[in-house]
């Protein structure tokens, strides 16, 4: 028997979006719980649910018989994640939850007959509260960082956690819990190369107001440059990736760490191509420079929008012009490009589209994605749609993505809108290439085409309001 069984609720074969990319990381943050409750002496077990169904958790319930079972959830796990806990207290488990969505419900995670929320970090959190959770205890007065229900049904929250200051006093992710090797089977069946995932730093102190800050708040704290490297050369030594993928919110937030960083990794003869996300205003010549020299695969950048009334109204701080021409260069220091853009955000008109497709089209990125903007619960964007928001599937079966918008455009029109968008942006970079064969041109028109039908997409479908 076990202390604690870790798990989560994604599994890659419900996800239509992420089957067609095949780009699987493994959990990070339940293996830094795992690693650390390890540390402190638990017995400890992980069920990661990536390649598997939700069917075979009872059974790995059943064969670990854990004393307590730790579920991570999302917002796009929830179903799978109440399912997982009823599961887990039928079979005689205590159940705690915690990730963002637990934090932004804690109360309907409760009702569901879970134990304890914790929110924020888990670590020093579930250490505190493993004694009492295995000692049969209901009780939870006085731990930081954990909502419960009293013997009268009453939602107590106690107070929060503070924030591990240190993070190098915390142990690398406990990756040994976990088939790693299925992932990079994976990647390397779907893609040519391996790819290991890593973080550097936890937070992100930007006010972006339609993003969640449930388990971090706006906090920024890194990890020492030799720390990392550490970890990198472990990884390198035990799994021989082909790239790795470093996960923080912005990679490049601090300037001096990175320039320390990339330091370290030459100082140590490291060099492996890699991916990150950033933003336009935490890049310059240098920091650029600085990527090229690590290996830089491809360079995501927040993009969201190319109307600068919209970033403004996102309280984004970024500058829109300026984003085509950090992209441009990184493209020249021969690093690929992604851009990230969000379509639906309050009181964005047609020409704000029109003013996206303008930046895409002159930036030139190897790849960007779209997604519909959609009040996620404890942000400022909630706080003011919130009069005009509706669930439209029970609140157990669905997710914040099905808090819908009175008035807002259907979702058929933002898929016309989204279709139109990505043919007239790659209609304009071939004409830019030019003519150069009747296959060129063929392409020019069947983009122009489709660009075309999104139009009528959208006026077709413009009278549909949620």
């Amino acid at each position: 028997m076990i202390d604690l069984l870790l798990g989560h609720g994604w599994f890659l074969h419900e996800d239509p979006a992420e089957l067609k990319a095949m780009r699987p990381y493994p959990p990070l943050g339940m293996l830094y719980v795992g690693a650390y409750l390890r540390q402190q002496g638990f017995r400890v077990a992980a069920w990661d649910g990536t390649f598997r169904t939700r069917g075979e958790f009872l059974g790995a319930v059943h064969a670990a018989k854990p004393a307590v079972v730790g579920l991570y959830a999302n917002m796009v796990t929830r179903r799978h994640i109440l399912k997982m806990a009823a599961a887990a207290k039928r079979a005689g488990c205590r159940v705690v939850v915690g990730g963002p969505d637990p934090a932004n419900y804690a109360d309907r995670y409760l009702a569901h007959g879970i134990d304890a929320v914790v929110v924020g970090e888990g670590e020093l959190t579930l250490t505190e509260l493993m004694p009492l959770l295995l000692d049969g205890k209901r009780d939870f007065s006085g731990i930081a960082g954990v909502v419960w229900q009293d013997a009268d049904g009453e939602v107590i929250r106690n107070m929060p956690r503070a924030q591990v200051k240190d993070l190098d006093s915390l142990p690398n992710p406990a990756r040994d819990l976990i088939d790693i090797g299925a992932y990079l089977d994976c990647w390397k069946r779907h893609h040519g190369s391996s790819s290991v995932n890593l973080i550097t730093a936890r937070g992100c102190p930007f006010h972006c107001n339609w993003c969640s800050h449930a388990v971090y708040g706006h906090s920024h704290r890194r990890r020492t440059p030799a720390h990392v490297a550490d970890e990198v050369q472990g990884l390198l030594e035990r799994y021989r990736p082909d790239q790795l993928w470093y996960a923080d919110d912005v990679f490049t937030i601090h300037k001096k760490w990175l320039l320390k960083y990339a330091n370290e990794l030459e100082r140590r003869g490291l060099r492996v191509p890699f991916e990150t996300i950033t933003r336009e205003d935490r890049l310059d010549d240098e920091i650029i420079a600085t990527l090229a020299r690590m290996g830089a695969r491809r360079i995501w950048v927040g993009a969201e929008s190319g109307s600068q009334r919209i970033l403004d109204a996102m309280q984004r701080s970024t500058d829109a012009e300026r984003v085509v021409e950090m992209v441009r260069k990184l493209e020249e220091a021969g690093i690929e490009t992604g851009m990230f853009l969000m379509l639906g955000y309050e009181g964005e008109e047609l020409e704000d589209i029109e003013a996206s497709i303008d930046m895409v089209s002159r930036a030139r990125p190897g790849v960007f994605l779209t997604t519909v903007s959609y009040p996620i619960a404890g942000t400022p964007y909630a706080a003011k749609v919130e009069d005009r928001t509706f669930e439209a599937r029970a609140w157990a079966e669905g997710s914040d993505r099905d808090r819908h918008i009175r008035g807002r455009h259907s979702m058929r029109w933002f898929e016309a809108a989204n279709r139109w968008m990505v043919h007239e942006v790659a209609k304009r970079q071939a004409v830019a290439v030019g003519v150069g064969s009747g296959r060129d041109a063929a392409k020019i028109g069947w983009h122009a085409a489709q660009s075309a039908l999104g139009r009528i997409g959208m006026r077709r479908f413009a009278g549909e309001r949620v």
